[in-house]
């Protein structure tokens, strides 16, 4: 799905659907029967306090994990999380984008190079078109101009920019974000959100789990709110932030300074 169509499907198409996801480590569930939706070009961030099963649910609708139990269905085609043969998973995979909190860039490929490397291996496309397509995606992020630096030369921010732009190169039909600024100082963070922002005015479809209150009130159209392995509430981004839907929601909030209600 090109950008163009996806943002003629904005209007409450299922994009993603997860539907009863379970997962446990070592005998203890982590996931207990997750559901949740992202409609095409719909912004969705997942809050909620350290272990409640965001990453892992993340993880796990990418098939990064195997889940125990659930189902996924992307853009309309179903699978079963626990028993999708790695052939369909793949296909999953080269429709998705997934930007880690540690980069995972290729240290011994430059900027480009790292951009690339999935287009030309993976997607077996003419290099040239690669490298074109590569850098539209570095501009957007506003990367191009380091092209040739290799990834220890650049800051977590940059790099994490570069991340992005290998996410976006592949033309997925949605990107998962894992916590993309966790690893950063806070002067690097605003540059990675920048470029966040600017994929979601172009209406990219994004599951972001994020502790970044401003981006979650400012730029997710719904927030989805798990707690224990289950999602507690879920609301418009503008109602969860103004009007709480309970004592536990102000509380974290408070906590993680979105409001002082």
């Amino acid at each position: 799905m090109t950008m163009e169509q996806r943002n003629e499907a904005k209007q409450g198409v299922p994009m993603l659907r997860l539907k009863g996801v379970r997962k446990s480590f070592d005998g203890t569930e982590v996931l207990h029967g997750v559901d949740l939706s992202v409609d095409a070009g719909e912004v969705v961030a997942i809050l909620g306090p350290s272990g409640s099963g965001k990453t892992t649910l993340l993880r796990c609708a990418n098939f990064l994990e195997r889940a125990d139990a659930g189902t996924l269905e992307l853009a309309g085609e179903r699978h079963d999380l626990a028993t999708t043969r790695p052939r369909e998973m793949a296909d999953v995979r080269r429709r998705t984008g997934f930007v880690f909190q540690g980069y995972n860039l290729f240290r011994n490929r430059t900027v480009l190079g790292n951009v690339c490397e999935g287009l030309v291996t993976a997607r077996k496309m003419p290099r040239a078109q690669a490298e074109e397509r590569a850098h539209a995606c570095l501009r957007r992020v506003g990367m191009d101009d380091r092209c040739d630096a290799y990834p220890v030369q650049l800051s977590g921010g940059q790099q994490q920019r570069v991340a992005i732009a290998r996410a976006m190169a592949t033309d997925p039909e949605i990107i998962y974000f894992d916590e993309p600024t966790s690893a950063l100082d806070p002067e690097l963070t605003g540059e990675v959100l920048a470029a966040m922002r600017q994929l979601a005015e172009d209406g990219m479809t994004m599951l972001v789990v994020t502790h970044e209150m401003a981006f979650a009130r400012d730029v997710a159209d719904r927030v989805v709110f798990m707690e224990d392995g289950r999602v507690v509430t879920e609301a418009p981004a503008r109602e969860f932030f103004e009007r709480p839907a309970n004592d536990r929601i102000r509380a974290f909030l408070r906590m993680a300074g979105g409001t002082t209600a």
